[in-house]
């Protein structure tokens, strides 16, 4: 499908319930890498070509004046490593600006609210 340019969306199907929101696209766009697809077609695959599938590149898919902005800000470049796409410093969602450390104390501090004080627990962050 790829050698043939069949457009390739990421995206895991979340019909497992092993699977994880976020963090198995990660796997999802490193196994995407392994299989000989480019970080570039690789990246693609996560945001223009699923624009494109829908037929709103006006709106999705790209970072430039008008299209909606939500986006990740990177630490490191992931066309070097797909990997780093991991390396996530701040959101950016509906026009507000999330560093990484305000994404964390919201989660934990709904979590507390909503978790039961008799049961223990393990949050990992990377």
């Amino acid at each position: 499908m790829h050698k043939a340019r069949v457009l390739i969306m990421a995206g895991s199907d979340f019909s497992d319930w092993a699977l994880v929101p976020g963090v198995d696209l990660h796997n999802e766009l490193a196994l995407l890498v392994e299989a000989g697809f480019s970080t570039m077609e690789v990246l693609q695959a996560a945001t223009l070509n699923p624009a494109k599938f829908l037929g709103k590149t006006d709106t999705f898919g790209t970072i430039q004046v008008g299209p909606v902005a939500d986006l990740v800000l990177l630490d490191m470049n992931p066309l070097e490593d797909i990997s780093h796409t991991r390396k996530i410093n701040a959101v950016v969602l509906g026009g507000k600006f999330y560093p990484k450390a305000s994404i964390r104390a919201q989660f934990l501090n709904s979590f507390h609210e909503k978790a039961d004080p008799s049961q223990e627990f393990f949050l990992f962050f990377p």
